[in-house]
């Protein structure tokens, strides 16, 4: 379709049918230009070469709206009524100066000025300057030419704002739209926003194509949920999406999460037969995977083939990771032969979906297969991938190979080893352990617990659980103990499958974490009760670990009081000492030696304690100090000086970490009195 570029709001670039693909070539300006053209006869007279040229092939012409019953047709015959073409030899000097009149020249000179602008300083003077060598008579056409072939930012407004001076514009929309597109071009969606303020500020209304050309500036810019809300806007403004439009939103609101919506767009696009893109079905068949109906991705990738849309590496990607997760390696390869045979070269998450497919179906040297071949193209790891292929080494007894992806993950330089990993690597030795003939005993069975915990694989633990009974060992407390670690390292959700195996070994610490577990309505006193016999019952090495975990689950739960009640257990029975310090210099509170659960419970009891001495009129020391540490926690992982920092930040409490003593987080008596004070008007519950 040929824009008219004087036309009203209604026949502008707003009825653009193609969404991404707009542009303002000569080829495409030339058809927007008046009817007074290049001409070249059909039938030459002469074999001479010659040049045809009309009287008047300046492109300022004042009628800019009108197309003339001269004009060229679409089947390539010219009809014409003027007897003003002449015969120029294009050898003789007259040829070179009507040449420099006509519209090639003239679009080539103003594309040289635009790149003018994108090197030029973003100052009204320096626009200026260069935009006047246009002359005086300066058309919408070619500010749209200049404006279209742009690439900066910063210049783009300034030569908008210069041509809207100039120019007497019947739709100014147009222009703001053509400026948008640059923005779009440098991926530079707040820049677009704002133009679109200035626009409306300006009192111009935006049309269809502003819209579409914001939508897909956010969608270049990875930013679905964006253009989710500029489509969304749509309406308020009087615009009404077209298909094009719409077929992108498919695209947008599956990456955000809003599949119904997602769905619902891609049904009336089959209806209405939108033309998707690859990007579209890509998301699409993402969004089957995630639902687990992996034979509808299977459907949909067909489909999009039978509507001649051609798959990208986005599209296999979306459709081997799909089947992985079904575990359906078989199919996995043939998809990858047919990615291979079409001509799409994989790419790193090509190899990623197809380690993760291989090592869920316990495919392991096709997965070694695949690792191997990332390697010889240089192509990194994260550390997912590496814990992924780790862990089916382990489980399908490549222990050997599992030793050679630890060396090569520490030699990466770019991964870490962590938790997941140490356990994996346990278990691969573990196999050949028991190859060589030899049986584990608790302290190894204790040790796996312990990775396994940490590293939040719930099912992992449960398995050496049963493994111990298997061998006829009776767990210990420090076993029990690890068990009840690993519990608060779970999710809620998963917390049935640990609590059963505590209650196995040990009915009594079984029942007290069914209590919280469940959270059952149990007096203060009746509780407290129960967890110091089981306190008293166990030896003293394990008596501060049993209670750090149980307080941590209490703040898992969100049960701050019951958390409360175990600490001043703890302080009673002088499992926790040394916690609180006084001196007339500075009050200070000692958290070294507790998990991050009680830690935190400890600093909300001492907030109060706080509070309430400046209510009785006791007065504050020069200095407060919390004192955590530089250590990472047994239980945790982590280190009490970041989780405070961060949980302080939160309660906007004043005490801040001091660098020349570390661990250390210090505030002044008025600070903290200020801050206290202004804790009086609710509670404030640390969690």
């Amino acid at each position: 379709m040929a824009y008219n570029l004087s036309a009203s709001s209604s026949t502008s670039l707003s009825h653009e049918t193609h969404l991404f693909c707009n542009s303002l070539s000569p080829a495409s300006v030339f058809q927007l230009r008046t009817h007074i053209s290049l001409g070249f006869p059909l039938k030459l007279q002469s074999t001479k070469p010659c040049l045809r040229i009309c009287s008047k092939v300046s492109l300022q012409e004042q009628s800019l709206n009108a197309v003339s019953q001269d004009s060229e047709i679409p089947d390539g015959r010219t009809i014409s009524s003027s007897k003003s073409d002449i015969w120029v030899n294009p050898k003789s000097p007259k040829a070179l100066k009507l040449m420099r009149k006509s519209y090639n020249f003239r679009y080539a000179s103003l594309v040289k000025i635009a790149e003018s602008l994108n090197s030029c300083n973003p100052v009204e003077e320096d626009i200026s300057i260069v935009l006047n060598t246009i002359g005086d008579k300066i058309v919408e056409q070619d500010a749209l030419i200049v404006l279209n072939n742009m690439s900066n930012v910063e210049t783009a407004p300034l030569v908008l704002k210069y041509f809207l001076k100039r120019l007497k514009i019947n739709s100014e929309v147009i222009l703001y739209n053509v400026t948008l597109k640059v923005f779009r071009k440098c991926k530079d969606f707040s820049g677009a926003e704002n133009l679109f303020r200035e626009m409306l500020e300006s009192g111009v209304k935006p049309d269809n194509y502003t819209f579409s050309t914001l939508i897909s500036c956010a969608r270049l810019c990875s930013f679905p949920e964006k253009a989710v809300e500029w489509f969304e806007k749509m309406p308020s403004f009087g615009c009404e999406p077209d298909g094009v439009t719409c077929s992108v939103m498919v695209d947008a609101y599956g990456r955000v999460g809003n599949v119904d919506v997602a769905l619902s767009l891609y049904d009336r696009a089959r209806s209405e037969k939108w033309r998707l893109d690859a990007v579209t079905f890509s998301t699409l068949i993402r969004i089957y995977g995630s639902m687990g109906n992996y034979d509808g991705g299977l459907n949909l990738f067909q489909e999009m083939k039978v509507l001649g849309v051609r798959p990208n590496a986005s599209v296999y990607n979306s459709l081997l990771d799909g089947m992985g997760r079904a575990k359906r390696p078989w199919q996995v390869k043939t998809i990858y032969r047919e990615m291979l045979a079409n001509g799409i070269q994989p790419t790193w998450g090509t190899y990623a979906a197809l380690i993760r497919a291989f090592c869920r179906a316990r495919y392991g040297e096709d997965a070694l297969a695949v690792y191997r071949e990332m390697k010889e193209k240089g192509l990194e790891l994260n550390i997912v991938l590496y814990n992924t292929l780790l862990s089916t080494c382990a489980d399908v007894g490549f222990t050997d190979e599992a030793l050679e992806i630890f060396q090569d993950m520490k030699s990466s330089g770019t991964c870490l080893p962590d938790n997941w990993t140490f356990a994996s690597l346990i278990t691969a030795t573990l196999s050949e352990m028991l190859e060589a003939g030899f049986e584990p005993n608790i302290v190894v069975l204790t040790s796996l617990f312990q990775c396994y915990g940490k590293a939040g694989r719930a099912d992992d633990v449960v398995r050496i659980f049963d493994w111990l009974y298997e061998l006829g060992i009776t767990p210990d407390e420090r076993f029990v103990g690890c068990l009840l670690g690993a519990l608060t390292q779970l999710p809620n959700e998963e917390f049935g499958k640990l609590a059963l195996c505590i209650e196995k070994a040990n009915p009594g610490l079984g029942r007290i974490v069914n209590l919280l577990v469940n959270q059952e309505n149990i007096e203060g006193e009746t509780f407290k009760n129960e967890v110091r016999e089981l306190l008293e019952s166990i030896g003293a090495d394990v008596k501060k670990p049993y209670c750090n975990c149980l307080i941590d689950l209490c703040v898992n739960l969100n049960q701050l009081e019951r958390g409360c009640e175990l600490l001043d257990l703890g302080l009673t029975l002088e499992i926790y000492t040394d916690i609180i310090s006084k001196t007339p210099e500075q009050w200070s509170l000692y958290l070294k030696t507790l998990s991050p659960g009680a830690a935190l419970t400890a600093l909300h009891i001492w907030m109060n304690d706080l509070s309430k001495a400046l209510e009785d009129g006791e007065e504050l020391p020069p200095v407060l100090g919390i004192h955590t540490g530089h250590g990472k926690h047994k239980y945790s992982g982590k280190g009490l000086a970041g989780i405070f920092e961060s949980h302080l930040k939160e309660l906007n409490a004043p005490f801040h970490e001091v660098p020349d003593k570390v661990g250390w987080f210090l505030t002044t008596k008025v600070a903290a009195t200020s801050w206290l004070e202004s804790r009086r008007s609710g509670d404030v519950v640390a969690t």
